[in-house]
């Protein structure tokens, strides 16, 4: 399929260099690195669940359009591994999660073993791929490479503002009710960052279904800690925590919608959200409102 399209990279018609993420997120980043000096697009846009994402043929030449793609890794866009190596023998294509030190991912049984992917929780990691994506563009746009690296300084600062501020929210909800109860298991590497016990209906992988045994491990779960509130996420469908909810209101506990949390997917583009230190900064508002 990718070589029936196959069109080499190559510069836009005003000669920036095309740089194309799968996911928002990655997008962003990007887009703080390069500002007006490239051109930044996304694959996936706001409420796409990237695991079980397939790509399009419409995909596929933007793929082999741009000079430079730029994915999560750590089998996050699982669909389209092969479509992403095939790339790599022709292209730039950059896994961003390769600029983080393997001992400090999470692992997982439950994912066959395979790092947690969702390392854009824990602000100090996603700090490391803007770290990656900045040498990696400096070294592809070698014009560009002393404004990529000002700019990339620029953005971790406000990373690290981001990191401390977070720091500082979660430290208003009571230490017993810091559990984050979600659909899927997304948000591990933001339990341990921030202190936060965290589970998931689902496995770190939406792909992975949930049955009745984890339905009634949840709700007892949440039952025998008298938790208060649940989240439900942007980009998964809500009938898993709505299980959830009817489970426990059958046991003479109500627990309810603390919120809709951003997990795979930020918000819509030019919504604050639609940033990643908005999405963050509104899964934090969102929480404490919640929990505290």
């Amino acid at each position: 399929m990718l070589a029936a399209c196959h069109v080499s990279g190559h510069k836009s018609h005003d000669g920036k260099l095309r740089v194309l993420a799968t996911t928002g997120m990655i997008a962003d980043a990007a887009k703080n690195i390069v500002r007006d000096s490239a051109e930044v697009a996304a694959l996936m846009g706001a409420g796409v669940d990237p695991h079980l994402y397939k790509a399009t043929q419409s995909d596929l030449l933007k793929l082999t359009r741009a000079d430079v793609v730029l994915y999560n890794g750590l089998h996050l866009e699982g669909k389209m591994a092969e479509v992403l190596e095939k790339l790599a023998r022709q292209k730039t294509v950059v896994a961003v999660s390769d600029g983080i030190p393997r001992p400090m991912l999470n692992y997982s049984e439950a994912f066959g073993d395979h790092p947690d992917p969702h390392i854009w929780f824990d602000v100090q990691l996603w700090r490391m791929t803007v770290q990656e994506m900045s040498r990696k563009l400096q070294s592809t746009d070698t014009v560009h490479a002393a404004f990529y690296a000002a700019n990339a300084a620029q953005y971790l600062a406000q990373l690290d503002s981001l990191d401390t501020w977070v720091k500082q929210e979660m430290n208003r909800i009571p230490p017993q009710a810091r559990v984050l109860i979600t659909a899927h298991d997304a948000f591990g590497y933001f339990g341990r960052a921030y202190r936060v016990e965290v589970k998931g209906l689902q496995g770190i992988s939406t792909v992975s279904e949930f049955g009745l045994r984890d339905v009634a491990d949840l709700v007892n779960f949440i039952c025998e800690r008298k938790i208060k509130a649940v989240f439900v996420e942007s980009s998964v469908p809500p009938r898993a925590i709505e299980a959830v909810i009817e489970g426990c209101r059958d046991k003479g506990h109500e627990v309810r919608v603390g919120g809709t949390l951003f997990s795979d997917a930020m918000g819509a583009a030019g919504t604050p959200e639609g940033t990643y230190i908005g999405m963050v900064q509104a899964n934090v508002r969102t929480i404490v409102q919640a929990l505290r």
